[in-house]
């Protein structure tokens, strides 16, 4: 059992309430229309409530006479009319749509829709001779159904031709959303319901209620919604802005001129963000190519992101693309997840430097240009491969020179033991030979790639063994004499040459060429050896003063060569450097 009123005899059956205005007498209904079981709208005008008047059935009135000319999708079609006992009753189409005074979340794809949709009712009444002016276009009033379908309601206080609403009449609208014009019974224009639509519209954007719009206006009738919508793009805050100006002549003049200056812009722009805001770039040879990749992704859905990549202006930098020494791929996309590769080319920068310089992505998002920092530090100054470990040189020299100097003088006393000084020495030379053999074999089989180098001292010593027998230097030969010096020379001959493998090992480990830091440990080994005897035997000799002049003039000449290289290099470099970027 329902308190709804009997209609049958009209053959309408009242399914539910739709809306209702006790104190102005106006119930709205769902109805079926028994005849052809279709759903309709029954609006019903009781005179006879309190706070009726026949005022109020003018406007029905007016709507109906209104309603029966008009004939476009937005505008539910008016069907039937009848009397009853205390009132009046108009029957319409019924639009399955929700008001967007209800609570509801639209993206913001159809939200513009909605935009257009509502225009182009607008369009259609104000094309028509006289244009009609709605006068109430608020949340209430304009219906979307499922399917985005827009519809416009209530054209109770719809007026046809523009002109003064009177000023004896009484204001008809909702306060909000009515603009100044007609809020003070100024001259109306085409460009009235305009504000009316914004105002709607921005209550959907800043999910504002309608009884809450007026804290949005000030005092001069100024709307303020920036700061509720922050991410809003700015060309949709203009085109509102536009169409809620207080001062008629500010506004859109017709619904035409707004909906062609509607924004093709999303109303809400889409956003990028970034994997890295920070590229840090370095080098570890001159002339290297460097490359990192950056993502991008928009995450606002409904959007496409367009971007375009630029190097921002730094003044060393060269203006021709020819100099360019920072590349983007692809320069310019369009994508929701991009994948940007970013390429630095150091052959023209100076060497041993921190640059600094920034990417800018200009795209179609509210912040519009993005900033990335791009670090690159070049590598050193290319020094050459022959690099010489003085310390280590000078430290081999002294250790032959001390070495030599001690096994000569023990030679000398096992000599002198055993009756024959010069078998001892003998001996001790070809025991150096065999320990210089054993240290190359120990290191060999170490794994060590540098124990054949052994072999040349070997090499020499043999030579002077043989010269000194074939020569008649040793008249006679003391067995005793001769082992006691092969015993002596097998030991320092395994130690020299594991300490010359071991030097030239470490020079090689500290950069330094192989051939030369083998070349360079036999000319000090030999620079050693031959001054460790001199400080033995005597420095006149001439089997110690030609080795030691010959090997110390070879070294020499050899490290005044490395010094001369090193500068060309240096000087070369520093000469291109003038042609580099700089940082």
């Amino acid at each position: 059992m329902n308190d709804f009123p009997d209609f049958s005899h009209y053959h309408y059956q009242i399914e539910k309430e739709l809306g209702h205005n006790r104190a102005g007498g106006r119930v709205t209904y769902l109805a079926n229309d028994m005849r052809n079981q279709q759903l309709v709208v029954i609006k019903q005008f009781q005179f006879a409530k309190l706070g009726s008047s026949w005022q109020s059935y003018d406007a029905y009135d007016r709507e109906i006479q209104l309603l029966k000319e008009l004939n476009y999708p937005g505008i539910p079609r008016y069907l039937d009319a009848f009397e009853t006992q205390d009132g009046f009753c108009m029957v319409q189409e019924y639009k399955q749509g929700v008001s967007l005074a209800t609570s509801r979340s639209f993206n913001p794809d159809e939200i513009k829709q909605i935009a257009i949709a509502a225009l182009d009712v607008l369009v259609y009444l104000q094309n028509r001779i006289p244009p009609i002016i709605h006068r109430d276009l608020k949340p209430d009033n304009i219906l979307v159904d499922q399917v985005g379908n827009v519809y416009l309601i209530d054209f109770g206080f719809a007026r046809v031709g523009e002109g003064e609403v009177g000023v004896s009449s009484v204001v008809k609208g909702t306060l909000g959303f009515m603009p100044p014009e007609q809020l003070f019974n100024r001259q109306l224009s085409e460009a009235s319901d305009l504000y009316g639509l914004g105002m709607s519209l921005i209550c959907l954007l800043t999910n504002t209620k309608s009884d809450s719009i007026g804290d949005l206006v000030d005092i001069s009738y100024r709307v303020s919604f920036k700061h509720l919508v922050p991410k809003l793009n700015i060309h949709w805050v203009n085109w509102l802005e536009k169409m809620v100006e207080p001062r008629l002549k500010d506004r859109f003049p017709n619904a035409v001129s707004a909906l062609a200056a509607i924004p093709t812009s999303p109303v809400r722009p889409p956003e990028a963000q970034f994997s890295q805001t920070t590229l840090e770039f370095s080098a570890s040879r001159r002339s290297a190519l460097l490359t990192k990749t950056v993502n991008i992704t928009n995450p606002i859905p409904e959007t496409l992101l367009e971007a375009q990549w630029e190097v921002a202006f730094h003044p060393h930098d060269p203006l021709n693309e020819v100099g360019r020494w920072i590349a983007i791929e692809p320069q310019t996309f369009t994508g929701n997840q991009v994948k940007c590769q970013i390429t630095v080319d150091t052959s023209n920068l100076m060497t041993g430097k921190t640059y600094h310089r920034k990417l800018l992505l200009h795209s179609n998002t509210l912040t519009k240009t993005y900033c990335l920092n791009v670090q690159v530090q070049t590598a050193r100054m290319p020094v050459p491969n022959y690099l010489v470990s003085y310390g280590l040189l000078g430290l081999l020299g002294v250790f032959f020179m001390g070495l030599t100097w001690l096994i000569s003088s023990f030679a000398f006393v096992f000599g002198t033991i055993a009756g024959s000084v010069e078998s001892a020495e003998v001996g001790t030379l070809v025991g150096g030979v065999i320990g210089l053999e054993v240290a190359t074999w120990l290191i060999r089989s170490s794994g060590w790639r540098f124990g054949v180098v052994s072999t040349i001292p070997a090499a020499i010593l043999g030579s002077i063994v043989v010269t000194q027998v074939f020569s008649g230097a040793i008249e006679t030969v003391v067995g005793s004499a001769v082992l006691l010096g092969a015993g002596l020379g097998v030991v320092t001959g395994a130690i020299a040459g594991i300490a010359l493998n071991l030097a030239i090992a470490k020079m090689i480990a500290n950069g330094n060429q192989k051939i030369l830091a083998i070349v360079l440990s036999l000319l000090t080994g030999a620079f050693g050896v031959s001054l460790g005897l001199g400080f033995r035997i005597g420095l006149t000799k001439a089997f110690v003063l030609l080795p030691l002049i010959s090997s110390s003039i070879a070294l020499i000449v050899l490290l005044v060569q490395i010094q001369l290289q090193q500068a060309n290099v240096v000087l070369n470099h520093r000469k291109a450097q003038h042609f580099s970027i700089k940082p």
